[in-house]
């Protein structure tokens, strides 16, 4: 017998060894593409930059971190990117839930695959496409002014509006993920016990699929968290996080106190995973 038809069969005898195999490779370049990066931006948040050279001194301090903290700027920065996350994670689900539970439980089989195809045909778009077509929409001659006669301009809402629909699929597919799980019986038999509609909904149907709406709001939450062309294209004067981070990079050429800044949605997505654990959301993902 040859020694590949050794190893072969050793390996069909042993699925976990061979599962360990197929996965090692990729295992081993999420380690060093992104945990590694990672491991490299923490690092570098406790350096410095020598003001006279600009160059980076690697001798650990938590001046970065101090700065951070202290200064008013970056705290009202750190707290309307948080609100901004926020604000686009509810109005996200209140859009997206009537339209899932529409496409779970009332859409026909053909008209669901319809409607799934066309919740994520936007994700085939460009994001910059996107972006620069509600910054027309939102200006002055645009169409939501002339639908409603009057516009938000840029601004926070313009942000916020626009992040909205550009993180609506990664919402609505969870939500409807999780009611097309939900079992008809259950919603039939609180009615047949006398339960209105509203009370349907908020004792059987938001309970069972509240981990589905928690697992959409991951994605809103951190894509917004970390966003930072949007706000440059139509939020005005206004920065959030990234802003901050890309500034330090480029013009400011501070990397450390960029990746302090970094380090702070991180930190919060880590507490928030955290917590979020326990309702077994991240079993819908």
């Amino acid at each position: 017998m040859s020694i590949a038809a050794s190893v072969s069969g050793y390996l069909y005898r042993k699925p976990r060894l061979r599962l360990g195999m197929l996965l090692s490779a990729p295992l081993l370049w999420l380690g060093l593409a992104y945990l590694g990066a990672l491991a490299a931006l923490f690092v570098t948040a406790f350096w410095h930059t020598d003001t006279f050279t600009g160059q980076v001194v690697t001798e650990w301090s938590l001046d970065n971190f101090a700065t951070l903290v202290s200064d008013e700027v970056y705290r009202t920065i750190t707290l309307r990117t948080l609100g901004i996350a926020v604000a686009v994670t509810v109005v996200d689900a209140v859009i997206a839930f009537p339209m899932a539970f529409y496409m779970a439980k009332f859409a026909s089989p053909r008209a669901q695959r319809i409607l799934v195809i066309a919740v994520m045909t936007p994700l085939w778009a460009s994001y910059l496409v996107k972006a620069y077509s509600w910054r027309v929409m939102l200006s002055g001659n645009g169409l939501v002014g002339w639908l409603f006669g009057a516009t938000p301009g840029y601004g926070l809402a313009a942000t916020i509006i626009t992040l909205s629909y550009l993180w609506l699929p990664y919402m609505i597919l969870p939500i409807y993920a999780g009611l097309d799980r939900l079992p008809n019986s259950l919603v039939e038999a609180s009615g047949d016990l006398g339960a209105r509609s509203w009370r349907t909904f908020r004792s059987v149907v938001l309970p069972l699929t509240f981990p589905a709406i928690v697992a959409g709001s991951i994605f809103t939450f951190s894509l917004t968290l970390g966003d930072y062309i949007t706000v440059k294209i139509v939020g005005g004067a206004n920065q959030m996080l990234g802003n901050v981070v890309y500034d330090n990079i480029g013009a400011a050429n501070n990397l450390p106190f960029a990746a302090t800044v970094a380090t702070v949605p991180v930190v919060i997505m880590l507490v928030y995973l955290f917590v979020v654990r326990r309702t077994g959301a991240l079993d819908n993902l």
